[in-house]
């Protein structure tokens, strides 16, 4: 059943089609697989999502859960219309003739992390995506699914919008995906039919207003703001548009797509040109319901404003101090190493100045990659340095060897893979060589278990692990 005022807009192909199963669909860390998975590979293997590069269709929905390939960040599991992103991102630097990495992104509303891991993959090492979170519990989701994916340069937050109208003109591009009524996860979360109101619609609409005054201050001159919501109603979409047209001054985008995608495309016009917009029908595409449109900003020459620090939490490492950490990492000069509380990062040296300007004002929960907590000069390694995709590794004879034989790899089966994930005491502490062991499966990293003689001690963190699975 669907309300009864959406059933007054919504057509009877789409409502029939919102009662279909819904499509599976997956996006690949091109970071960590060398190439595209194939049947062999032992990971989801499907038909690509033509408008992004990594993403994939999968014909059948597996236990998502039971993949240790999942748990390493070989890939997330995304929903294929909001894929589209990337073809919108990569649109918006050739039209400007600029490069797409190494630019700081905001992700204004980024949990549970589907675009965000996106823009990290799309912006690479030089680059930066700030991911925030108002909600405490959602945010430490997404920085869970921030290590998971193991690139090395998002910095999460967890603020209200209006925090970052401080940072003016700081960001190259900024991207509202903004919380909304829902309308396109009627097929997949049926539930959220129960939830859907006009008074919600109207509600969603003008806090979606005010996410996008606070994202515009943020927004650089020339810089992109990318909208996009999952619900199909004019208010939430088109309405938002009108408005940013009338009280900033903004500039269409150029953006061609393909017409067998089947995507709707429109316009909103404005003084300045037609801002392009983009709709997704489940009727139509292989995908939920989705809205998107790109603007530029086109307020003139504006000066970037930092605002005064009012704490410093990143300890910058000098080189003796550093060099314990430095070996965990394939590339060290590539990075910078700073201590916050006990534990210690890594951070790319371009994004390190950056991330100490956000610390000093704003409730940065997770950034760079967690090393660990150094004991008598050795490293006691977090779990987000055994995702980390640039952990050094090399090979010694047979054996793999981590930091100089501080870690040796141990591959595990399956099933194995499975029980560590599920923090069960391992069957074969034979299999494990005394000391730390890196565990892969299929050549993935999942994580650190030590053998001390007889036992094994998982230092799996419990909000990674399988519960009742």
């Amino acid at each position: 059943m669907f309300p009864p005022e959406f059933e007054k807009y919504a057509s009877a192909e789409l409502l029939k089609a919102l009662d279909e199963e819904p499509v599976t669909s997956v996006r690949y860390n091109p970071f960590k697989l060398a190439e595209k998975p194939s049947v062999k590979s032992g990971l989801p293997v499907g038909e690509a999502i033509p408008w992004n590069s990594y993403g994939a269709y999968i014909a059948e929905r597996p236990v998502f859960t039971l993949d240790p390939a999942m748990h390493a960040g070989a890939y997330y599991v995304q929903e294929a219309s909001s894929q589209f992103v990337e073809h919108i991102y990569r649109a918006a630097f050739a039209e400007a003739g600029e490069l797409a990495e190494g630019v700081r992104l905001l992700d204004l509303c980024a949990a549970p992390g589907g675009k965000t891991t996106l823009y990290s993959t799309l912006v690479g090492p030089g680059g930066l995506v700030v991911a925030n979170e108002v909600i405490k519990a959602r945010a430490n989701i997404l920085a869970d699914n921030v290590r998971r994916w193991g690139i090395g340069n998002v910095a999460v937050t967890c603020n209200d919008a209006s925090d970052f109208g401080a940072y003016k003109h700081w960001f190259d591009v900024v991207a509202v995906d903004a919380p909304c009524s829902g309308e396109g996860m009627f097929r997949r979360v049926p539930d959220s039919r129960a939830e859907w109101s006009p008074a919600n619609v109207e509600m969603c609409a003008a806090r979606q207003r005010r996410i996008l005054a606070y994202a515009w201050d943020a927004l650089r001159p020339g810089g992109v703001l990318i909208y996009s919501t999952c619900t199909f109603n004019r208010r939430e979409n088109e309405d938002n548009i009108e408005w940013l047209a009338q009280n900033f001054a903004i500039e269409p985008i150029t953006m061609e797509v393909p017409s067998e995608w089947e995507v709707e495309c429109g316009e909103v016009s404005t003084d300045t040109g037609g801002i392009r917009t983009f709709r997704f029908w489940p009727h139509r595409v292989r995908g939920e319901g989705f809205f998107a449109a790109m603007m530029r900003k086109a307020d003139g020459r504006l000066k970037r404003e930092t605002p005064r620090a009012r704490r410093e939490p990143l300890v910058e490492l000098n080189r003796p101090k550093n060099r314990p950490l430095a070996e965990w990492v394939t590339v060290p000069e590539a990075m910078k190493f700073a201590r916050i509380g006990d534990n210690n990062y890594g951070f790319y040296r371009p994004v390190y100045q950056s991330i100490a300007a956000l610390a000093g004002g704003l409730n940065v929960i997770y950034s760079g990659v967690c090393l660990g907590q150094l004991f008598g000069g050795k490293l006691r390694p977090d779990h987000a340095l055994a995702l980390f995709h640039d952990l050094a590794h090399r090979k010694d004879g047979e054996v793999g060897i981590i930091a100089d034989g501080r870690a040796v790899v141990t591959e595990l089966s399956r099933d194995e893979a499975l029980d560590y994930l599920r923090k069960r005491d391992a069957n074969d502490v034979e299999k494990f060589a005394e000391g730390l062991n890196l565990l892969t499966h299929n050549g993935l990293s999942i994580g650190w278990t030590k053998r001390i003689g007889h036992r094994t001690n998982t230092l799996l963190p419990n909000s990674f692990r399988i519960v009742n699975l």
